[in-house]
């Protein structure tokens, strides 16, 4: 039988993604965060009240953080990491790919995560030990053994007309070294993707805890690697990644380190 944190979350993501789903056609409300390029709508705050109602009335002593409402203490040592709406900027035009996020953290390890596309009525869950599902079918990463045979997927910073780390000359690299580089703009579908062996790996430069969170476990479930862009040890709540099948993991730090200190060098 499913652990009740398990049901909650998944029946939290389903009704949050439901409803966006439902809604995807609609006309938007858009705000901005801190750049043009980072857009909140009324949707995300829909979304993410439907997952806080469901979390805060099963687990009321559970620590929260959540995108759009931010941090809120609990006294269990647990905290619940939330993305009710990653893929804003594709949401917002109408693009139907985006998903939902919903990972448990305990003594600082992600031991649940639960990612679900409701334009495709996907869901993927991870459980730390147990494995990871599509539906009720179990995934594994890609057997992609050279960088050459790869798609990889990529995204790129809200900041992106601000700063010099926009992860262009990365792109540029990986864009004539693997088979192909796509770019989604959903950070959870990604990594869902590279659970399931649809891309063989997937890096980004800086994310949110709630972008990795429940997709980081669903890659390690799957048998997949996940660290840090510099090759260290993945930091939910700074994180840079590079999530893949493992097998080509070594040459993407290879080339990620290649370029970047090819610029450091350059100022």
């Amino acid at each position: 039988m499913a652990s009740l944190e398990r049901r909650v979350a998944v029946d939290a993501a389903r009704v949050a993604g439901l409803l966006l789903h439902d809604e995807v056609s609609g006309a938007r409300r858009i705000t901005y965060k801190d750049s043009p390029t980072n857009l909140v709508t009324e949707m995300d705050q829909r979304a993410e009240a439907e997952i806080l109602g469901r979390l805060r009335a099963t687990f009321p002593d559970d620590a929260i953080l959540s995108e759009e409402t931010g941090a809120s203490p609990g006294h269990s040592g647990r905290r619940w990491i939330i993305d009710p709406l990653d893929g804003t900027t594709n949401y917002a035009h109408g693009l139907p790919v985006f998903g939902v996020s919903i990972a448990l953290e305990a003594e600082r390890r992600i031991i649940l995560g639960v990612v679900y596309d409701p334009s495709r009525d996907e869901l993927f869950v991870a459980e730390r030990g147990r494995g990871a599902t599509l539906g009720d079918a179990p995934i594994r990463v890609s057997a992609s053994a050279s960088l050459g045979e790869s798609l990889l997927t990529t995204g790129f910073p809200y900041n992106i007309r601000d700063t010099r780390d926009t992860n262009l000359p990365e792109y540029a690299a990986f864009s004539v070294r693997a088979r192909a580089v796509r770019r989604l703009g959903s950070a959870v579908l990604d990594l869902a993707y590279v659970a399931c062996g649809r891309f063989d790996a997937f890096w980004e430069l800086r994310l949110g805890a709630w972008d990795v969170a429940a997709g980081s476990l669903l890659v390690e479930e799957a048998g997949g690697m996940i660290t840090g862009i510099d090759g260290g040890p993945l930091d939910v709540d700074a994180p840079t990644l590079v999530a893949s099948n493992g097998l080509v993991h070594h040459d993407v730090l290879r080339v990620l380190k290649e370029v970047r200190g090819a610029r450091r060098e350059l100022g």
